[in-house]
């Protein structure tokens, strides 16, 4: 046999195998790495620069692992034939199988297994070895590539879009956060996913609705406008002449001691006012917050597409929905939303389902009506005259209350608490 001894044999099987394994890893390794990591290991890391590099053409890397992994397969079956033959009175079929075996568990298994565990480790410790690997084996798979190329293109295929695969859009990484989040504080996932949620929501969805604005009637009495004033927790506030669709400005309160005087003295007070920002009701809260940034504004008037006023919007509310409501805020949405030992709650019909759904962690549908009493409304498709009892989504709302065609007082059961 000359050179083709038994422990020549044996050493380069074993060679051949763990090139095999180690193309198996690397194959899994660098097409399950998640290329944020990477990115954000590429600052210090060499190697993940390299990796990243060569995940840049995924059909030239993959190409050349393929070729790497299949010659070393079949160069080890070659010898294990050889082997068979020359020292096993050729039982060519027993060698065949325990490769088969060995291959499986050695050579594709487990380090598939380990690169799928630790992806970015396998890559990076093994991006300097495939860069040569994609030299070495360029010419042959440049042939492949020109074949394999024509079948992609046939389907429409563009390997370079796998580049773009890690792109994320806010519904997916939400489901990220809440998912993979682990290693952020809840609060703060809370927070990421609330500012991921501003392109969904609208002005319409958290502003204060026409009937509960505060603000100063120029009909009104000074006494009436000084209490305004001095319990507002706004720096601005809408002044009109009886009702809020006769708005005649915004008053800033490091001007309320000049505009009582004003008031008092029967002075027009035009003059002390700001304009009225308005708002239309569509815009979405992340669009309106750069909008207050830009107008060095903190409030707002919400009007339809008829400018009709609908609400007032400031950027406290924005605040809220991203972070939360707390102090005083949230001591009101404990005693607005009351919370029975039945576990039933009590609520005002003109309270907001969004507030209720995030301070109980309800999920009462918004998608219609902002309001307990407008969500009534149109399911009933009426005003009730009398006190009734019906079920929207999992939930069992009972009228407890009706003062003037509004419905007033609520009690609401989740089904199954």
């Amino acid at each position: 046999m000359g050179t083709n001894s038994i422990s020549f044999l044996l050493t380069a099987l074993i060679v051949l195998l763990i090139f095999s394994a180690f193309s198996s890893g690397s194959e899994t390794g660098m097409m399950a790495s998640n290329k944020v990591k990477l990115r954000n290991l590429s600052k210090k890391s060499k190697g993940a620069r390299r990796a990243l590099k060569l995940l840049e053409r995924p059909d030239v890397l993959l190409a050349s692992i393929l070729v790497g992994n299949n010659f070393a397969n079949i160069l080890a079956s070659a010898l294990v034939t050889i082997l068979m033959i020359d020292y096993f009175d050729g039982n060519v079929l027993l060698g065949s199988m325990i490769l088969t075996l060995v291959i499986l568990i050695f050579s594709e298994i487990t380090p598939k297994t380990v690169a799928s565990v630790h992806p970015e480790i396998f890559a990076t410790k093994s991006s300097w070895i495939l860069k040569n690997l994609v030299w070495i084996f360029k010419p042959l798979v440049w042939l492949t590539n020109i074949i394999s190329s024509r079948l992609l293109n046939a389907l429409n295929i563009d390997p370079k879009q796998s580049a773009s695969n890690d792109n994320l859009n806010s519904d997916e990484l939400r489901t990220l956060l809440d998912e993979h989040g682990e290693l952020i504080p809840s609060q703060s996932r809370d927070m990421l996913s609330s500012i991921l949620g501003m392109e969904e929501l609208t002005v319409e969805d958290i502003m204060t609705p026409h009937a509960e604005i505060i603000g100063i009637n120029l009909n009104g009495s000074v006494a009436n406008a000084q209490e305004i004033i001095a319990s507002t927790y706004y720096s601005r506030l809408p002044v009109f002449y009886d009702t809020i669709d006769s708005i005649v400005g915004m008053l800033h309160l490091k001007d309320s001691h000049q505009f009582i005087e004003a008031m008092e003295s029967k002075i027009d007070v035009k003059s002390i006012l700001s304009d009225a920002t308005f708002i239309s009701q569509s815009t979405t809260l992340s669009r309106q917050l750069s909008q207050f940034q830009k107008q060095d504004s903190n409030l707002g008037l919400v009007v339809d597409e008829y400018g009709e006023i609908q609400g007032l919007m400031t950027m406290e509310d924005i605040f809220n929905e991203i972070v939360g409501k707390f102090g005083a805020a949230k001591d009101d949405l404990d005693k607005e939303f009351v919370q029975r030992k039945d576990g039933s709650i009590i609520a005002d019909g003109n309270s907001k389902i969004r507030d209720l759904n995030n301070h109980l962690g309800w999920d009462l549908d918004e998608d219609g009506s902002k309001t307990i009493n407008g969500a009534i409304i149109d399911h009933l498709d009426q005003i009730p005259q009398e006190n009734v009892c019906l079920e929207l989504g999992g939930y069992r709302i009972e009228v407890l209350l009706i003062e003037e065609n509004f419905i007033s007082k609520v009690k609401i059961n989740k089904k199954g608490s």
